[in-house]
């Protein structure tokens, strides 16, 4: 992975084999932009728990959660096992450093990329975005259904729109292992995987309620609107169980 920075650079709390970022948003974002002043190619992953259950079984998605530059806590329950192990940490999600790396674009015009969700939705992702932040520079978007026989194709084609920052939005352990495999390919100095959120913010899919959010129920909210997820949340159980298990 060229010039990939490891996580031993920054604080962490192993999680599940995983060492998990303790640093909150403001530091996070301190961090992507030194990664992004590097000049070389850096994967941050934003880890939640079924993520790390899958990773306990996906060597491949384990190594890639494990050699990144930043994991960040991305769920409720990566935070209750880090704060187990005595970290005061907040939840770093997807979403929320995607809005946030794109004020910083507005400001500081680095330059982002989408990639994911299914036709259209990353365009008019990015049309909102920028409508939330003036100046936002936003320099490409491309769908995300396409096989993984084309990843290379479809790398050269962001590489094109010379992005600082490529986000991409096609579910675990697809949209980690695109970018683990096109690294230093797309020319983004930072790329990171954020789940849905080119849904969330095109408008294609509602976020919770703040006072859900306040309550850390999410999930419950996210599972309502598309029960498909149910299979994501069946693994809930399991990572709490192996969280338990490696604390003895």
């Amino acid at each position: 992975m060229t010039g990939q920075r490891t996580l031993s650079a920054y604080p962490t709390i192993n999680v599940l084999g995983v060492p998990i970022s303790t640093l909150d948003m403001d530091g996070t974002l301190d961090a992507v932009e030194s990664l992004i002043a590097s000049k070389t190619a850096h994967q941050l992953v934003t880890a939640d728990a079924a993520g790390l259950v899958q990773a306990l079984e996906d060597a491949e998605l384990a190594r890639i959660y494990r050699s990144s530059a930043i994991a960040t806590p991305d769920s409720q329950g990566v935070v209750w096992a880090m704060k187990r192990a005595g970290a005061n940490v907040q939840r770093v999600s997807g979403v929320d450093l995607l809005d946030r790396i794109c004020a910083l674009s507005a400001d500081k015009g680095y330059r982002v990329f989408f990639l994911g969700a299914e036709p259209g939705v990353a365009q008019l992702a990015a049309e909102r975005l920028m409508l939330r932040h003036p100046g936002c520079n936003v320099v490409g978007t491309h769908h995300g259904f396409f096989p993984a026989e084309d990843d290379s194709l479809v790398a050269q084609e962001v590489a094109r729109a010379k992005p600082d920052v490529l986000f991409v939005a096609m579910g675990i352990p697809r949209q980690e292992k695109f970018i683990a495999r096109t690294l230093g390919a797309t020319g983004a100095k930072v790329s990171v995987g954020v789940g849905g959120s080119l849904d969330v913010f095109s408008g294609r899919v509602k976020r919770a309620p703040r006072l859900i959010q306040a309550v850390k129920a999410e999930w419950v909210w996210r599972l309502l609107l598309n029960p498909k997820k149910l299979d994501k949340v069946r693994l809930l159980p399991r990572f709490a169980l192996e969280v338990l298990r490696s604390s003895r």
